[in-house]
């Protein structure tokens, strides 16, 4: 058994390394994402910016896949800050229990499934951007061009922040210790069968959240902003559910809003 001290500077650095790490990653992530959201690069983050522009002619196969690289890298950069302290915890924890071990292969599988959740998001996000965008149903900055849709989304995406799933899984994203107490498995694979299903516990609480871009702009870099940090508010707050049932009833009266607008 190591020392206690020594056992104590080993978990110090491992968060140390795992925090720069999160970071490093985050911040590549926000950078690309403002650079595709100001349209203002070349590369792919221009080519990005091209698609959201009304064209007559289909998306190309490398269209899809640069659009679901825009969706990909801004789901990271959305959502790897919120599960910053599930991920700080699992090194933390693994270490203790391995503590002969490298923790850090373990933290990278942890954290790679989270990533793969968000990534098949990414897809059906990828998916629903090309068939709205070519029904011309999307502005130039890829937010929808009909009150009516837009206003049913935001309803929606409100009376899904009362549901039981989604307050049920947001619970399960307030409380790391305890999902690691009730989930834990052994084993590099274990790890990726963990963040897998605390990936699944984020998305089931988040997507209705993410879907608001269709509304507000995939390419506004204000709301991608804003919800990223309702998000991260959202998770870290212990206050009970009140946060969520009043971004729910500010959605509803937004939608009703809209759509009465259309009229």
């Amino acid at each position: 058994m190591l020392e206690v001290t020594a056992l104590e500077r080993l978990l110090r650095r491992d968060r140390a390394i795992t925090a720069l790490g999160l970071v490093a990653i985050a911040s590549l992530a926000w950078f690309y994402t403002i650079l595709v959201a100001s349209m203002g690069g070349g590369g792919m983050a221009g080519a990005a910016s091209h698609m959201a522009m009304p064209q007559d002619q289909p998306w190309s196969g490398v269209d899809f896949l640069l659009m679901f690289a825009m969706w990909m890298v801004m789901m990271v950069a959305m959502m790897l800050p919120s599960a910053a302290p599930m991920i700080l915890l699992f090194a933390t924890t693994n270490r203790k229990r391995q503590q002969a071990q490298d923790p850090f292969l373990h933290t990278s599988f942890f954290a790679g499934a989270y990533v793969v959740v968000w990534a098949g998001f990414a897809v059906i996000a990828t998916l629903a951007n090309w068939a709205l965008h070519s029904r011309s149903l999307m502005t130039s900055m890829m937010g929808s061009a009909l009150p009516l849709w837009g206003g049913g989304l935001l309803i929606a995406a409100g009376l899904y922040q009362f549901t039981p799933l989604k307050l049920a899984c947001l619970n399960k994203c307030r409380s790391p210790l305890a999902f690691l107490m009730s989930e834990w498995r052994e084993g590099r694979l274990g790890a990726f069968v963990m963040g897998l299903r605390h990936g699944g516990y984020c998305l089931l609480c988040c997507w209705a959240l993410m879907a608001l871009l269709f509304v507000l702009g995939v390419m506004n870099l204000a709301w991608i902003a804003l919800l990223a940090a309702f998000v991260l508010i959202e998770k870290l707050a212990t206050s009970g559910p009140w946060l969520s049932r009043a971004s729910g009833l500010l959605l509803i009266g937004w939608g009703a809003w809209m759509v009465a607008s259309a009229f």
